[in-house]
């Protein structure tokens, strides 16, 4: 599904060279949950970024659904993030002049596709929010808007859905609700996921969870047939 070797990232401070990911090798199969989670800073949003074709490394290289993406230019990564990726942002970036169903296929219109109605309103049953197809983003709560931008995300059924910090903006039921969403549809749709979080209770949902600090791979868990708790014991010990 996805596999990185020697990734690295640098960002200029005036005449100050600042590395952010220094060398990062990982592979994510097809239908895994993959959380990773780290401190402000650590490089896990850029690794994100790279991931989803928004921005491009300094050196090594990204293959998804064996596609190398670090060699293609914008226009070719682009084409291709509308086909393979979904994606979930703490701040939801939803159209506020559109309506609920209107933010939803969006993306399809972007890509010349026409959406099936069918199609929407399943996604929006799945999310919950099958009456709320003519609100619009202000008549939403932060956890509905959530929900409207998982099913934004997912209407092209992308091969990966990527999720920087989902619940960031959220209270904890409302994140406990979103979790609880994004692990139905890995569950039961096998949808692959790779979630970044600095939340260690929303970490707990994923299959595996990566501990990124100081731009590399510090730590790496699996669930396994564990429970809840000693995973997260087993993780933070």
């Amino acid at each position: 599904m996805i596999d990185v070797a020697g990734l690295k990232k640098e960002y200029k401070a005036g005449s100050e060279v600042v590395p952010v990911l220094k060398g990062v090798d990982l592979s994510i199969e097809e239908g895994e949950f993959v959380c990773i989670i780290g401190p402000s800073g650590s490089g896990k949003t850029t690794l994100l970024h790279l991931l989803g074709g928004l921005d491009t490394p300094a050196s090594g290289a990204i293959h998804l659904n064996r596609s190398e993406l670090t060699s293609k230019n914008e226009k070719q990564r682009t084409i291709m993030r509308r086909k393979e990726v979904g994606l979930v942002f703490q701040n939801y970036q939803l159209l506020p002049t559109l309506t609920v169903y209107e933010n939803i296929i969006f993306p399809l219109h972007a890509d010349g596709k026409k959406a099936s109605e069918g199609d929407v309103q399943m996604l929006l049953e799945a999310v919950d929010l099958g009456g709320f197809q003519k609100r619009f983003p202000h008549e939403l709560s932060g956890g509905q808007q959530q929900r409207v931008a998982i099913a934004r995300a997912l209407i092209h059924e992308p091969a990966i859905l990527l999720a920087d910090e989902p619940t960031g903006n959220l209270d904890r039921q409302r994140s406990s609700d979103i979790l609880d969403l994004l692990a139905m549809f890995h569950q039961e749709r096998k949808q692959t996921i790779v979630m970044v979080t600095h939340d260690m209770f929303a970490a707990g949902y994923a299959d595996r969870i990566i501990l990124f600090k100081d731009g590399v791979i510090e730590a790496e868990v699996k669930r396994e047939d564990d429970d809840y708790a000693k995973f997260l014991a087993r993780f933070m010990a």
